[in-house]
């Protein structure tokens, strides 16, 4: 079980696991937000989101674009293939490996695996689909995830 963590401006930061999220309680450096009702972890409530007391600067994610990855391709794409618009699972290169595209947040979409199978080692316009959306470098706030 995940916990999202919250700044002190109710921003989201990042999502720990259940024990770091303990830890933080018993440290007192965050507050509980929203619980999971019925349930408790000693004499914690088990949380669903905290928010940090202090506020605290995040210099390092400002004026830096995210890192690649498959999950925050996924994200970025909210889990739909970006061909048909159903459930993707694949991550599908715009521009193929195979001519020289790489593992790039411009060049990467989540397909669902009939769509990536359409379009195997050829361009978009080639296998004759189209992108309902562009990809794009996804902001921080998306990559927190569910």
């Amino acid at each position: 079980m995940n916990v999202l963590v919250l700044n002190a401006s109710y921003e989201p930061l990042q999502r720990v696991d259940l024990r770091h999220a303990i830890r933080m309680l018993v440290r007192e450096v965050a507050v509980v937000e929203e619980v999971e009702e019925g349930r408790t972890f000693g004499s914690f409530p088990v949380p669903r989101v905290l928010r940090l007391v202090r506020y605290v600067a995040m210099r390092w994610r400002h004026g830096r674009r995210p890192p690649w990855s498959k999950r925050g391709v996924y994200l970025r794409d909210r889990g739909t293939c970006c061909y048909c618009g159903k459930r993707g699972n694949t991550i599908d290169h715009v521009h193929p490996q195979s001519r020289g595209g790489g593992d790039t947040w411009e060049n990467t979409v989540l397909a669902c695996g009939r769509c990536n199978n359409r379009k195997g080692d050829r361009t978009v316009s080639e296998a004759g689909l189209r992108l309902l959306s562009k990809p794009r470098v996804p902001r921080w706030e998306e990559l927190v995830g569910p």
